[in-house]
């Protein structure tokens, strides 16, 4: 069943890497007591996800947190050293936006944000969506109908929405 607005985030844990190696983050430590956003994407290195998805938020960063955001995060099926490399890439790193890797997917279809198109390799990739969660209830989400587009999910719309 796929999550809306109102709805608490399941839990889960997902992971990162960090200097030393990779981390396990726990989505209630990340939401407890906090205004944070996430934003969910098909996967690192993606045309889309590349040129639109990841800069809207890296060039909106600053001003979402300024906003009263205590975290931004982005949410991917890729593995914890792709997530590190395209955040590099990218500035994320930089903007201070947090890589989470599922790598599994499992989490993604929890939430019913899972899609699949064997055609281009996307096996249980994620749907692009952003959305603000208050002390780990969503307040906001927006789901892109199209796969190839970013109109309602990037940066911009979530600085209209806080």
């Amino acid at each position: 069943m796929k999550i809306s607005v109102g709805d608490t985030l399941p839990n889960a844990t997902f992971q990162s890497m960090g200097d030393d190696g990779p981390l396990a983050h726990d989505i209630k430590d990340l939401t407890a007591g906090k205004k944070i956003v996430i934003f969910g994407l098909p996967g690192a290195y993606t045309n889309t996800c590349s040129t639109a998805h990841m800069p809207s938020f890296v060039r909106n960063a600053e001003t979402i947190r300024a906003n009263g955001v205590d975290a931004i995060y982005c949410l991917a099926v890729n593995d914890v050293h792709v997530m590190k490399s395209w955040a590099k890439d990218m500035g994320a790193d930089v903007a201070q936006i947090g890589m989470l890797s599922d790598s599994d997917g499992s989490y993604t279809k929890e939430i019913g944000f899972d899609f699949t198109v064997p055609a281009v390799g996307f096996i249980g990739r994620s749907q692009r969506y952003s959305m603000i969660i208050e002390n780990g209830v969503i307040t906001s989400l927006n789901e892109e109908i199209e796969r190839t587009t970013c109109d309602i999910s990037g940066g911009e719309t979530i600085l209209d929405q806080l």
